[in-house]
Formats: structure tokens, C-alpha cells, sequence
């Protein structure tokens, strides 16, 4: 238990006043005693008085020594030691008042009055020399003091243990037993007797060592405190300004813990949160106030501004704050086990779980993923067995040879990359074993044999096997045009496909409860199975985003284009839709003049496939392409929450600082919705660019906790999307 010089002073107190009360007895007893004794000398006139006599004698003598072992040794331990720490305690007490105030006129000394900041940092630095000198002086005591209320009431109790070993003269063989356990108590009161001396020795020394010692420049060391033990990353005073009319400035104790800024006004109070979340706040410096070292933490909700007591300490807080923001989805349990944050728009598990992450794949592992595809294990165009190299937007693979033609294409055409030299992310991994030599062959091969083209083989001259792939790829002579009721049938059919969120796949918001068709011509609807229905009360103008079991309705537009082909089935998350669209010609970046002005890559995040997406940007999609709201692919999926896809574009290049008509940026829709993971990806990402601008145009690696984190998020999406499910879209009217 922790020492209480208070207790210890009702304690031995009490002691006293029962010692007085036993003496009181023992003379009580004493006197009743001497008269029982004289009824028996004179029943017993044989017996002789001596024996009597000496019992008495030994009576008076073992309360006289209880007198003067407890009582009299006692009392001069009360009013000497115990009056010492009273009057060290009063001085302790009187000096943190005064540090107290001088910290408070140091706080509210104003900027422009040199004299009075001067004046108040002089107060300020004695007060502490003083301060320290008697905080020295009050653990003195209290150091002395414990030791000695051990050493004190054990030689009380040695002495009168003695006085009755005296007393009991006739029982010496039964006290003989204590003998031993009387010496070791004997041994122990010398060694601490000793102990005490040195402690205090030490103690002298050290208080006359830091005498000597300049705290003036110690503000930093002295006035927080880590305690990672505990999960603390920061505790100390601020003061904090009072959101109250008259703006009123506190000093309270501050730590940052579990992700949080809390305070309290007392040590044993319970703490008051100031911020829930640290990943949805910002923190900078605050210079357009009176006070000195002040620094403002702002979060979604409310603003706080704090003060601390020096430019040093402004710093470190503001130092830990930001870091606090930047790891705390690393944040971890003091068993080692990572926090399991449930699927919310406010709290995203951003750790895959207790198993291993899957770092981005190289060499073999690639390799071997590609290759079990089928058709994969052969060369795409020659046939040549084993191949080591990758076409990444087509979805091939193939051999030296062709992969060095698919390089003098333009990457326009075909971007080559090899399967064992260079490192695979995880999403571009999964878009080559969506697509295969199978399925893109039925594409750019599907009229090969109604032309009567030979498909080159293993070993043929270099010049034929390049003119087949320039047919195949760049003229693509061999794919097979649709009609216009073919490319109709198609869209419809992509348009109304209904894709459910399945186990290990990725998440889709929508899910289509009935669909219908509209001619834009004849104003007749039909429905999914052909038969005509009436048309509907009310036809919205533009397609609305999807939302969970909410109706779809797709209009059926005047002309059909592989544009439209590619848009939709990028929403029906196809691949090889999608690449079959872009073989017939359609434009990457195709605008839908009838839906809002959207584009195959926006409604990729509407359908939810991170595969998609990557498939797109791979084949030149315009990352930053805006809709007639003004919101780009980053908008949208800061909407739907699709962590995941916020990611991706991130990293290829999207701006997050490009606002739609409503003068809304990414992180502002981010920070309404209370999306916690996005929030963190969209800082982190400003924070590395600024860092690179400040480095230099010749900067290359960036922050390291970046990429980090984002390497993260990146495994997540594509390994373990389950993790990072948004079940609640942005909703712009929601308080």
C-alpha cells in the first residue's frame, strides 16, 4: 500500500493512547492485586511475602518499561518527526501555490509587453529553483520519517518484549522459544538503523548535487511524461480555453491514450474526452490570440484551443498529436493483438486480421499465381511454353520474344512487365488472373480462322510473329465486329445483371430489386422479360447512385456504342465485357451525356470492384474526370466508402483537392461521414506531398509511414475486403 504519513500519525496515536490506558489498567490491576495478595496472607499465615513482594515488584517494573518503551519513545516520535513533516508539508504546500500562480502570470503575460514576459519568466524560473529545493526537503522528510516509523515502533516493541522476559522470570523456557525471532529482530532493527543512515546520506548528497543545477532550460523533461506501459503517448499540464462567453483559461492535466485527447481536473477524477477519434482531427499552431504557445486541435465536431507553458512544449505536443494521427490504425493491445475494429463508417479494421500480411508478390509467387490460370502456361500469340513476361493491361502472358514486339506497340497498346523480376500489387495481380490468354484470345482471335490467318509457333522468323501481333493488337483485324442488336442485347444484358456480395469477393452497394427498359423514342416500357408495361407516374431525369435495395432503372439510350458496352460493364464488374468493348473501339474515357456525364471508371466504384478500376486506370483512364456535379472517381468513392478504391487513386495520381459544385472536396465528404479510414489515406496522402514539394522536385521516396500505411490498405482491399465494408453511404443532408 502506498505511505501515508497522515495514517501513520492517527496510527501511532492510537498506539499511545492505548499504552496510557493499559498502564492505567496495569497500576488498577496492581493495586487489586497487592489487596488479593493480603486476603491471602492473612487466610494463609504460613505463607511468606516475599514471593508476593517480588511479583509485585515485577508488575511495577514491566509497566514502568511499557511507560518508557511505548509511550514516552512513542510520544517523542509524534511531536518531533511528525511536527518536522507537518512544517515541511505546509512549505510544500505553500511553494506549488506559488509555482502555480507563477505559471499563471507566466501564461498571461501578453506578447507585445517585453518587460512584463521578462518580469514573469524571472518569477517564473526562481519560483521553480525554490520549488524543486523544497520538494527535495518535503521527500526528505517523508523518507525519514518511513524509515524511521520502522525502526522506531520496532525498538518500542524490542524493549518492551525485553520487560517481559523480566517479568515472566519463571516462564524464561517458554520466552526462550522467541530467542531466535528476538535476534533476527535485533539483526534487522541494526540493519536498518544502518539503511536509514545511508538513505539518508544519499539523499543529502543528491539534494546538495541539484541545488547546484540550472532547471531554467529543463521545461520539456520536466513537464510531460510518456508512459507507453500504459498506451500514453503524452501527458502533461495545458491550459485550455473555455468554449463559455467569456473564454476563460484552465490548467488541467492532459494525456493522449488509446487514440484519444483527454483531460482531467484532479489526479483521481474521471477523465473528460476532448477528442473521440484522433484520425479525424488536424492540429497546427495558433498565433492569432494574446497567449503565447498556444496550438489548436480541431476535429469534425468542435475546435479546441490549448496552451502550453513553453515554445518546447508546444512543440512536442503538436509533435504528438500528428504522430498519434499517422500510426493509430497500427495501435495495438497489450497482448500483442491488433484491435478488431467493426465494419462502420466511423471505425474500419485496417489490419487483416491475426494472420500474416501478403506483402506485394515477386518472383516465383507471381509467377505461379499467373500461370495456373488457364491458358496462361503458354505464350498468348506464339504458343511458346513457360512464358516469364506479362502484357498488364491486355491480361497475358508471354514470352521473351512477344513481350518485346508488345514494347515497340507503345504502352498506348500493351505495357509489359515480368513475372519473376518485378514486384506485383496485389490488385494488379487479380486483375491478371480475371483475364488469361483464354479469354482475351476469344476476343482478338474470335474471326483468326474465317480469315485463314496462321497463328505463329514457337521459333518462327521475328518479323512474322510481329506483323500477326500488329494485326492482332493494333489493327485488330481479327476481332469480331458486333451488330446493332447484338451490342443492344449485350448492354441490356450487362445493364441488368445483378451481382450479390459473396463470400472472399469484393462488396457491391447495390442490389437491383426490379428493372425495367425504357425506349427513349416510343416512351414504352418494357419490362425485363420482354412484355410491355405502362409507363410510370414519375421518370427521374439522370440516374440516381445506387443505394441498398433501392430500384434501378435503366434507360434504353437512341444509339448503342462499345462505349456504352464498356460503361456498363464496368458496373456489372466484367472484365472480359470490358475488354471485349475496348477491342471493338470504345474510348476509355467515354462520357455518358444520359447518366450525369459519368464514366466507365466512375461507375467501376459504383459497382465496387477494386479489380475493375485498376483494369481501367491500367488502359489509360483519366483518374481526375469529372461528372456534371464536379465530382471525380475519388468523389464517388468517398461517397460509397469503398476504402479500398480511395486507395487505388491515391496512388495513381487523383487530386484530392478538386471540389464538386457544392464546393466539396474528398476529405471534406470524408470528414461529414465520419470515415475514419479515408480520412487517415486522404491526410496521409497531403502530408507526403507536401513533404516531397518540401524536399525538392528530385525527391523519389517520400514519407516512409506513408507508404507503409498505404501498402497496408492496399493488401486489405484486394486480400481481405471484408475488413473494409462500408455499409452506409455519404449522405450530404445528414447533420
Amino acid at each position: 500500500p502506498r505511505f501515508s504519513p497522515d495514517a501513520l500519525i492517527r496510527f501511532v496515536s492510537s498506539l499511545v493512547k492505548l499504552c496510557i490506558s493499559m498502564i492505567d489498567a496495569g497500576k488498577a490491576y496492581n493495586a487489586a492485586n497487592k489487596q488479593f495478595v493480603s486476603g491471602i496472607r492473612e487466610l494463609a499465615q504460613q505463607s511468606t511475602t516475599d514471593e508476593v513482594i517480588e511479583v509485585n515488584q515485577q508488575d511495577d517494573i514491566l509497566f514502568d518499561q511499557a511507560q518508557r518503551s511505548i509511550k514516552t519513545q512513542l510520544q517523542t516520535f509524534v511531536k518531533d518527526d511528525l511536527r518536522k513533516f507537518k512544517e515541511a508539508k505546509k512549505q510544500f504546500d505553500k511553494v506549488s501555490e506559488e509555482k502555480e500562480a507563477a505559471l499563471i502570470k507566466n501564461a498571461q503575460a501578453p506578447r507585445n509587453k517585453q518587460h512584463e514576459v521578462e518580469e514573469a519568466t524571472s518569477i517564473l524560473t526562481a519560483t521553480r529553483k525554490c520549488f524543486r529545493h523544497i520538494v527535495l526537503d518535503y521527500v526528505l522528510q517523508i523518507n525519514v520519517l518511513q524509515s524511521k516509523r520502522r525502526s522506531e515502533i520496532l525498538k518500542s516493541m524490542l524493549s518492551f518484549m525485553y520487560a517481559h522476559l523480566t517479568f515472566f522470570h519463571q516462564g524464561y523456557d517458554l520466552f526462550s522459544e522467541l530467542q531466535p525471532l528476538m535476534k533476527l529482530l535485533g539483526g534487522q532493527l541494526d540493519q536498518l538503523v544502518v539503511d536509514a543512515a545511508k538513505e539518508k546520506r544519499d539523499m543529502e548528497q543528491k539534494h546538495s548535487t541539484i541545488q547546484q543545477k540550472d532547471f531554467s532550460n529543463d521545461d520539456t523533461r520536466l513537464e510531460y511524461n510518456v508512459d507507453t506501459d500504459n498506451g500514453i503517448a503524452m501527458e502533461g499540464y495545458l491550459f485550455k480555453r473555455a468554449s463559455n462567453a467569456f473564454k476563460t483559461w484552465n490548467r488541467r492535466w492532459f494525456s493522449i491514450q488509446n487514440n484519444q485527447l483527454v483531460y482531467r481536473k484532479k489526479f483521481k477524477d474521471t477523465p473528460t474526452v476532448v477528442v473521440e477519434d484522433l484520425r479525424l482531427c488536424t492540429v497546427k499552431h495558433c498565433e492569432d490570440i494574446e497567449r503565447r504557445f498556444c496550438f489548436e486541435v480541431v476535429s469534425p465536431t468542435k475546435s479546441c484551443i490549448l496552451q502550453a507553458d513553453s515554445e518546447k512544449l508546444r512543440q512536442a505536443w503538436i509533435k504528438a498529436v500528428q504522430n498519434s494521427i499517422a500510426t493509430a490504425f497500427r495501435d495495438k493491445g497489450e497482448e500483442g493483438e491488433k484491435l478488431d475494429r467493426k465494419s462502420s463508417t466511423s471505425t474500419g479494421s485496417l489490419d487483416s486480421g491475426g494472420e500474416p500480411k501478403e506483402r506485394s508478390l515477386k518472383g516465383e509467387s507471381a509467377l505461379q499465381k499467373v500461370l495456373a490460370i488457364p491458358g496462361n502456361a503458354c505464350c498468348c500469340d506464339c504458343g511458346q511454353p513457360d512464358p516469364r513476361w506479362a502484357s498488364i493491361n491486355l491480361g497475358i502472358t508471354l514470352c521473351i520474344q512477344c513481350s518485346g514486339i508488345h514494347r515497340s506497340l507503345g504502352v498506348h497498346f500493351s505495357k509489359v512487365r515480368s513475372l519473376t523480376l518485378d514486384t506485383w500489387e496485389p490488385e494488379l495481380l487479380k486483375l491478371m488472373c480475371e483475364l488469361g490468354n483464354g479469354a482475351i484470345n476469344q476476343i482478338y482471335e474470335a474471326r483468326r480462322e474465317e480469315l485463314g490467318a496462321i497463328k505463329p509457333q514457337p521459333g518462327d522468323p521475328r518479323h512474322e510473329v510481329e506483323s500477326y501481333i500488329k494485326a492482332k493488337y493494333v489493327d485488330r483485324r481479327f476481332v469480331r465486329r458486333p451488330s446493332d442488336e447484338q451490342l443492344r442485347t449485350k448492354v441490356v444484358s450487362l445493364s441488368k445483371q445483378e451481382k450479390r456480395l459473396s463470400s472472399g469477393s469484393e462488396h457491391l452497394f447495390m442490389t437491383q430489386t426490379y428493372f425495367t427498359v425504357k425506349s427513349a423514342d416510343s416512351g414504352i416500357q418494357n419490362s425485363a422479360d420482354g412484355s410491355r408495361e405502362s409507363p410510370p407516374m414519375a421518370m427521374p431525369s439522370t440516374l440516381p447512385p445506387p443505394s441498398p435495395c433501392k430500384e434501378r432503372v435503366f434507360y434504353e439510350p437512341k444509339e448503342y456504342s462499345p462505349g456504352l458496352q464498356l460503361y456498363w460493364a464496368s458496373f456489372a464488374r466484367s472484365l472480359p465485357d470490358m475488354a471485349e468493348a475496348l477491342a471493338h473501339g470504345a474510348e476509355v474515357n467515354w462520357v455518358n451525356t444520359e447518366d450525369d456525364k459519368r464514366t466507365p471508371l466512375m461507375m467501376a466504384v459504383q459497382g465496387g470492384s477494386l479489380v475493375t478500376c485498376e483494369f481501367l486506370l491500367q488502359n489509360a483512364a483519366n483518374v481526375n474526370q469529372q461528372d456534371a456535379q464536379g465530382r471525380g472517381p475519388l468523389h464517388h468513392a468517398t461517397m460509397l466508402g469503398h476504402t479500398g478504391q480511395v486507395c487505388l487513386f491515391l496512388k495513381r495520381g487523383a487530386n484530392q483537392n478538386a471540389a464538386d459544385i457544392d464546393e466539396r472536396t474528398p476529405l471534406t465528404i470524408a470528414v461529414e461521414a465520419a470515415n475514419a479510414d479515408i480520412v487517415t489515406l486522404l491526410r496521409l496522402a497531403k502530408m507526403n506531398e507536401e513533404m516531397r514539394e518540401a524536399e525538392g522536385p528530385y525527391s523519389q521516396s517520400g514519407d516512409e509511414t506513408y507508404q507503409d500505411i498505404f501498402q497496408d490498405f492496399t493488401h486489405m482491399a484486394s486480400n481481405d475486403p471484408e475488413k473494409l465494408n462500408r455499409y452506409q453511404q455519404y449522405d450530404p443532408q445528414r447533420p
